[in-house]
């Protein structure tokens, strides 16, 4: 039996709430990768039938956080090399395209919005909130996707933002990584600042190839142990 509980929100129906605390604990490895989902356990556990905790399977497959195995059920989906770079392939272009957009037309009041949104990503790394940090780095990058003011964009940069957030969970829990961070945020703001499209981009896609590089070593540390049955 797992230890998180679900957190009743009055504004949600039931089987989004079953959906996004089964979502939170597979992102931060309380169902780790490769245990099996039983339904009526879970349903237990959460004080709820097994129709929502179904319904919030089918949705976390959707997301690739849950796999559908013949004569096994739904597993947790392992976090896979190909899997990393094929988003972080998608989000280098889309990050580049964004940063070269947000350089023409980026308003100075946008950059004050940006350069608060750093201090906010700061302040949470100063404690050891790992979900808090997410979203505050989810925050810096939105500012810049605003910026661009190109709808279609943004919105593929917020679909493409569930599958990437489980690699950002990954990397923000190496202490080692928040001060590259906040010295590449840092950079992205002066050169966005300037104006400076070729500094910029060039960041960006240091920016996630660091993420890639990073978490690519944890996959292959990790890929020999046994998950569990």
């Amino acid at each position: 039996m797992h230890n998180f509980q679900m957190n009743i929100n009055e504004y949600l129906p039931l089987r989004d709430v079953v959906f996004y605390t089964l979502r939170q604990a597979i992102l931060k490895g309380e169902l780790e990768p490769g245990e099996r989902l039983m339904e009526m356990q879970l349903a237990e556990q959460l004080g709820v039938s097994r129709t929502p905790i179904r319904e919030a399977i089918r949705k976390l497959e959707l997301e690739g956080l849950v796999l559908m195995i013949p004569r096994r059920g739904a597993i947790v989906a392992k976090i896979t090399e190909k899997d990393l770079r094929d988003v972080l392939e998608v989000r280098s272009s889309l990050e580049r395209l964004s940063t070269e957009l947000a350089c023409e037309r980026i308003k100075d009041e946008t950059i004050a919005e940006l350069r608060q949104a750093q201090e906010a990503f700061k302040e949470a790394l100063d404690g050891d909130d790992i979900t808090l940090q997410a979203q505050r780095d989810v925050e810096f990058h939105d500012v810049i996707y605003k910026a661009t003011g190109n709808l279609r964009l943004i919105q593929m940069l917020n679909n493409l933002r569930e599958q990437m957030y489980r690699y950002r969970l990954e990397y923000l829990k190496y202490d080692l990584a928040h001060q590259t961070l906040i010295e590449e945020h840092e950079a992205i703001i002066e050169a966005i600042s300037k104006r400076d499209k070729e500094t910029a981009t060039n960041i960006i896609v240091r920016h996630v190839y660091n993420q890639e590089l990073t978490v690519m070593k944890k996959i292959q540390a990790d890929e020999d142990i046994p998950s569990k049955k």
